[in-house]
């Protein structure tokens, strides 16, 4: 990694400025269909899972694991779980898809005051009591707001500067099969898209961390992609768009339309799975703001599935002496044969080999079992794909 200069050192400043003042994430940009076939949940497993905007949390409550601790160092992403998880205990299910699903309710200062309110810790409350107009704001969704909302409402401003870009892309998210996907992209997107201004623009650092990527991050990408940051935006856009059905892709749909449908939405805001998670299953989610290895630390019973994103990423560069502390206590407090899932910006992160744990000064690839065929193999679907590595590795019996 290299050393910072000024400018990485500000660009950091700027992300941690509005880092810890805002919520990052207001819906999950990793697949759960791919974290579903690698985890196998069973009755008996206690889940770890990082946060961020709750939609994995509550995929995963469906597949009726023991319990799922949902720890996420920013109490603003907590306080959108609490909020999500309040309205599935008290509101009906065509209420929720509203505000959840289309991003935008009439009724919500009312439901929220009557019915949600009561139900939040003391920070969410304050949040919500600050912030409950995004879901009834002029800019026609909650989806096009908090930080990586923000971008999305910027792309959508831009496609209202670009009518024929506009309505390719509405044809292209309304295409019947990958073969005409395929033909609109290269004929009538691609062509359109990728201009010296757009390239320029998703390059800059400021909107990294309007979408939650810090500087070692977007140092890691454009280590590894000879086209920089926006070659790499470029690659999985064209993947998930050339390559993967969107009939069923609500990661690019809400970020392009900020609303799900029905029929492309995640698992939780569809009715049959609303109504099992009311009916009980909602109650093994527990949320906790504090960090992993606090949360480790403070936790008695073994974890048998871990899903920690990656934030692993920014850790390694800014704080390796705490990225090993969390890898410590994570061997120490998971189940034999647990299971551990990552991703990172890169393909295979140098930390795995460079940080040493426990006595005997491991290799996080020697003291745990890396399946990298298989996570390859369950990369090719992801649905986001903005994530260049994705890891599955197993704590030995």
């Amino acid at each position: 990694m290299p050393i910072p200069n000024l400018r990485d050192k500000f660009d950091q400043a700027i992300f941690d400025a509005i880092y810890t003042r805002s919520l990052v994430y207001n819906t999950c940009w990793e697949d759960p269909a791919v974290d579903r076939r690698a985890l196998a949940l069973g009755p008996d497993d206690r889940v770890l899972v990082i946060t961020s905007a709750g939609c994995n949390a509550l995929d995963y409550a469906l597949q009726a694991p023991h319990s799922i601790h949902a720890v996420d160092a920013n109490p603003r992403q907590t306080a959108l779980l609490e909020l999500k998880l309040a309205g599935i205990r008290r509101l009906e299910f065509d209420d929720y898809f509203s505000i959840f699903g289309e991003g935008r309710s009439a009724r919500f200062a009312e439901i929220y005051r009557a019915v949600l309110r009561d139900e939040l810790s003391m920070f969410a409350r304050a949040w919500w009591d600050r912030h409950a107009g995004w879901f009834t704001s002029r800019h026609g969704s909650f989806y096009f707001h908090g930080l990586s909302g923000c971008v999305a409402r910027g792309v959508r401003a831009y496609f209202a500067t670009r009518p024929r870009l506009r309505r390719a892309m509405e044809d292209l998210f309304l295409a019947r099969d990958v073969d005409e996907q395929r033909a609109i992209y290269d004929g009538r997107v691609a062509p359109q898209l990728w201009s010296a201004p757009v390239n320029w623009v998703i390059s800059r650092q400021f909107v990294m961390s309007l979408l939650g990527v810090p500087y070692p991050q977007r140092r890691l990408v454009e280590a590894q992609h000879e086209r920089g940051v926006a070659g790499f935006i470029r690659s999985a856009v064209q993947y998930v768009f050339r390559q993967l059905p969107l009939a069923d892709n609500y990661f690019w749909h809400v970020y392009m339309t900020g609303r799900y449908r029905p029929d492309c939405c995640p698992e939780y805001l569809k009715r049959d799975n609303f109504e099992r998670l009311k009916g009980g299953l909602v109650e093994r989610i527990v949320p906790h703001t504090t960090t992993v290895t606090t949360f480790l630390r403070t936790h008695d019973a073994p974890i048998t599935r871990f899903v920690l994103l990656d934030h692993m990423d920014w850790m390694s560069s800014y704080h390796p002496a705490a990225l090993i502390e969390e890898w410590e206590a994570i061997r120490e407090r998971a189940a034999p044969n647990a299971r551990i899932l990552l991703r990172s910006a890169q393909a295979r992160p140098a930390y795995l080999d460079a940080i040493r744990i426990g006595p005997a000064r491991e290799r996080l690839r020697d003291a745990f079992r890396f399946l990298d065929s298989e996570a390859d193999a369950l990369q090719r679907y992801d649905r986001v794909h903005t994530y260049a590595g994705f890891m599955i590795a197993d704590v030995p019996a």
